[in-house]
């Protein structure tokens, strides 16, 4: 037995109209939530057109073998950022004339493995072992509109095409649960000397690496409740039949960071050469959207922890990416600098309880914004619909050294030294103790 897909009534439409306007085919990608029972499709969206593929589309029609691939996981990954938590890329779509239908499906499984690589790469966490690893390829025709949906499990480079339901639903995001909370933050990266060239996008990764596993041993209160996760999210709440009218029921969720981890109290100090460090401060927004058939305690949470941890990862993504591109790939090295990290806003998708996401710098306008929405998910923003959701958050990049100065290490060998002494000091004073109660003991019992 296939997977089951319940998919937005409005996404029909909107694929029909994308195949009156195919010449020869059109990419795209279909973005909704995974869950046990079945998997939830909210939007399509096609792959922005490209020039050099309009200029090759005038000389001739292209075959399906010319499909461009990096550009279509660059798309994917673009996407993928404008996503709050429970939402990802479901699938890949593709709509083709009769005389392509053949090779269709080949293309679709090697778009499948080619987008989901390339999202992998970018993830600081884990899918959990029960995860739903299928992903779909929705192929249509667009002469007789003829809809084939299949599956490839992207877990097994192996794979071969299952069938899967392909069914429309009004309203299936109407009702859906929202989460939302503020996480505070501040991240303290030290940069080793050790580190090659002082890279500071690897460096911040595997700060930000640390960091997440701390946010998933983190207990999450909802509505200031500790709640089982094997539990109804919705248990003893009142659901509304028959209601079509976008109504979001928002829960408040506090993040309580363990201070200590691992079961001992006790740690043992390091010492280590730095030549800088990366502070990250601030305090962001996260929210994460889950279905509202039956969803566990635990699927929410999970969503909402992946909402935290890529929301901080992407927009630290983007500001290194913006420094790129106004100082040049080569600068690698930076002097004592502040930089502001993108503010989250928050955009409503029409007929639904569910918004989309994307991230502005100061200096950005509004019609930046605009544009980066209708191009990357072809969809048409007003201005009085996006919600900046935080204030400003930092990164103060400390100064970066080739090596350290005599001074420095002169510093850094006083540090080791008191910190030997102190530890040498503390098993002094621990004998000390132990000789004075033997002589007190002895004198005890003497008398």
């Amino acid at each position: 037995m296939g997977r089951t897909y319940l998919v937005e009534e409005g996404i029909g439409q909107y694929l029909t109209e994308l195949s009156t306007k195919v010449k020869p085919y059109v990419t795209g990608l279909l973005i909704g939530q995974c869950s046990p029972q079945r998997d939830y499709v909210i939007r399509a969206v096609r792959t922005p057109p490209k020039e050099q593929q309009q200029q090759e589309e005038s000389l001739g029609p292209p075959k399906l073998a010319s499909l461009d691939e990096e550009w279509i996981t660059t798309h994917a990954s673009q996407v993928s950022r404008m996503l709050p938590g429970g939402l990802l890329v479901l699938g890949v779509f593709m709509i083709a004339t009769p005389e392509l239908a053949k090779d269709g499906q080949n293309a679709l499984r090697k778009l499948i493995f080619s987008v989901e690589k390339s999202l992998s790469k970018r993830r600081l966490w884990k899918p959990a072992e029960e995860e739903v690893s299928d992903r779909a390829a929705l192929q249509i025709c667009s002469a007789t509109k003829k809809v084939v949906c299949r599956t490839y499990d992207v877990q097994d480079p192996k794979s071969s095409a299952k069938p899967a339901d392909w069914k429309y639903q009004n309203a299936l995001t109407a009702s859906w649960v929202a989460l939302g909370c503020t996480v505070n933050v501040n991240i303290h990266i030290p940069l080793l000397a050790t580190s090659p060239n002082h890279d500071l996008e690897k460096n911040t990764k595997n700060g930000l690496n640390r960091w997440s596993k701390q946010i998933e041993d983190s207990v999450f209160l909802i509505n200031g409740q500790v709640k089982d996760e094997d539990t109804e999210l919705l248990e003893g709440q009142k659901k509304f039949r028959g209601n079509t009218q976008p109504s979001t029921q928002i829960s408040d969720v506090k993040v309580l960071t363990q201070l200590c981890q691992g079961a001992s109290p006790r740690s043992t100090a390091t010492v280590q050469v730095c030549s800088g460090s990366i502070n990250l401060r601030g305090a962001v927004k996260c929210r994460a959207y889950i279905h509202s058939n039956k969803p566990k305690v635990k699927e929410a949470i999970q969503a909402l922890k992946r909402d935290i941890i890529n929301t901080l990862s992407d927009r630290c993504e983007i500001l290194f990416e913006d420094l790129i591109l106004n100082e040049g790939p080569q600068k690698k090295n930076f002097g004592r600098e502040y930089h502001v990290l993108p503010q989250r806003l928050f955009v409503p998708v029409a007929g639904s309880s569910v918004m989309l996401s994307d991230y502005k710098f100061g200096d950005e306008a509004a019609g930046e914004i605009q544009e980066r929405f209708v191009e990357m998910l072809d969809q048409p923003v007003q201005t009085e619909d996006m919600h900046i959701a935080e204030d400003i958050s930092t990164v103060d990049i400390c100064p970066v050294t080739d090596s350290p100065s005599d001074t420095q290490q002169a510093q850094l060998t006083k540090a080791t030294l008191l910190l030997k002494l102190q530890q040498n000091m503390g098993l002094v004073v621990a004998a000390a103790v132990a000789v004075l109660a033997s002589i007190f003991s002895f004198n005890y019992f003497s008398d």
